[in-house]
């Protein structure tokens, strides 16, 4: 077992660890809050659509914040450099996360959704959905990690397979955009950017979980 592994078992209550639940946790918000957004958005509601996209930003300078808090805790604590590195780079790849979502609502707020197909619109909710999945996957390898590694290790595979179902979906919208030839060109490439963006928050979560199996097979 890693160094890593056993500093999680002993010392799991400690202030870094905490912050680092509180993070994951701010972190699967956004991304249940994403979701949301993007149902609201296509069923035209656009208070809460707006609400949900509040929500968003605050969680992401939150996630922010707690990153940053838990960087100064590490620098400062017992680890040695190479498990200390491993877990910066976690909470970094986590962070990424909450960053895509931060990042499609900002494409979603300036998407004018009355002019976008439904087809679309079920293909940009399909794929929420799937980001959501490959989240609340993530947070149970992440969670995992220390006391059940071979858990983990399942959950990250599954995480892997999630992002490839949100890549598939990406690509098939990617086709239904190109036939929709009376689509203005503006909400087409807004279209485009939310899909690449939401795309980018399942690579963030498979880019964590990877880290995560550095973490628990490196010793």
């Amino acid at each position: 077992m890693s160094e890593l592994l056993k500093w999680f078992e002993k010392r799991r209550e400690i202030k870094a660890i905490t912050i680092m639940r509180q993070h994951l946790a701010t972190t699967m918000g956004a991304v249940e809050d994403l979701e949301q957004a993007v149902k609201a958005s296509v069923s035209s509601n656009e208070e809460k659509t707006r609400a949900l996209i509040n929500r968003i930003i605050s969680a992401e300078k939150e996630a922010d914040r707690l990153r940053r808090t838990v960087m100064v805790e590490l620098a400062g604590g017992d680890l040695p450099p190479t498990d200390r590195e491993d877990l910066m780079h976690l909470m970094k790849r986590v962070d990424m996360v909450a960053d895509w979502c931060r990042e499609s609502t900002r494409i979603l707020n300036a998407t004018p959704m009355q002019g976008v197909p439904e087809t679309l619109k079920k293909a940009a909710v399909q794929m929420v959905e799937g980001v959501r999945e490959c989240a609340t996957a993530l947070r149970r390898s992440i969670n995992s990690m220390a006391e059940k590694p071979e858990e983990a290790l399942k959950a990250a595979d599954e995480v892997e397979r999630l992002e490839e179902k949100v890549d598939d979906i990406f690509e098939n919208s990617r086709r239904l955009l190109a036939k929709e030839e009376g689509l203005k060109v503006g909400v087409a490439i807004l279209v485009n950017e939310l899909f690449e963006a939401i795309e980018m928050a399942a690579d963030a979560c498979e880019d964590a979980c990877d880290q995560v199996r550095v973490i628990v097979v490196r010793r």
